[in-house]
């Protein structure tokens, strides 16, 4: 048994019961097929499987996975969070500017304005607000499929810290509807109305808006109180 565990894991569970009895027999070990399929099957080892293209695509698509469906209500704070990327053209170059709200409350956990559209860009946005959060547990982080947020870098932090993915279907922005309509008000409220001089001037708009949203700006979907509020008097219930 040892021997065919062996054959096996050198090539890299690639060879089935004939491969790993030819590759023995070379050594000088006579072990018939039949008897190495009956092995492999007590041990449980699976070898290369005809369907293996469809066992991948399944995989592929189990972890891009819409956790959420469109539903977008959680039960607690910090259960599930929703995130996207927007950019806004200062002077003669363009500015990115990635939001996580918490869905529960609407509130904006996280923010981050930067010159590049990077993986750095949402790694740092959620490390911040992981921290600055008390490292929830059973959280959910669910945004489009944009390359920062399926980056291998931003995948395994999710994984470190022990937080489920979830994705956008491709071409539908109704899935993170929560986060687009974010962006849209912060356009229509506060970044077309004003003449950005400077990429200081629009961070201090930025952080000038989030106060607002989150602290006097009241939520239909909240019953009219602001993000603060609702989260505070969930607190308050406890």
């Amino acid at each position: 048994m040892r021997l065919v565990q062996h054959v096996f894991d050198d090539s890299a569970q690639r060879f089935g019961a004939e491969k790993i009895r030819i590759t023995l027999a070379e050594s000088g070990v006579r072990v018939s097929a039949k008897r190495i399929a009956a092995i492999m099957q007590e041990l449980d080892l699976h070898s290369i499987r005809p369907d293996a293209k469809k066992q991948y695509k399944k995989r592929q698509q189990y972890r891009k996975q819409n956790l959420l469906n469109q539903q977008f209500t959680a039960d607690r704070p910090d259960q599930i969070w929703v995130s996207d990327i927007t950019y806004f053209k200062v002077n003669d170059y363009w500015v990115y500017f990635c939001v996580i709200l918490d869905l529960f409350s609407r509130k904006v956990v996280g923010y981050r304005v930067s010159h590049n559209a990077s993986t750095n860009l949402v790694t740092s946005t959620f490390r911040t607000a992981f921290r600055q959060r008390g490292d929830p547990s059973g959280l959910t982080f669910h945004s489009d499929r944009g390359k920062q947020y399926t980056s291998a870098a931003f995948t395994a932090l999710l994984q470190k810290c022990g937080v489920k993915q979830s994705f956008s279907a491709t071409a539908r922005p109704h899935d993170n509807a929560v986060a687009e309509s974010f962006f849209a008000s912060f356009k229509k409220e506060e970044a077309y109305r004003r003449e950005y001089t400077s990429e200081q001037s629009y961070r201090k708009s930025v952080e000038r808006y989030i106060q607002f949203y989150n602290e006097l700006r009241p939520h239909r979907t909240l019953k009219y109180k602001t993000p603060t509020a609702f989260e505070e008097a969930y607190w308050a219930g406890l």
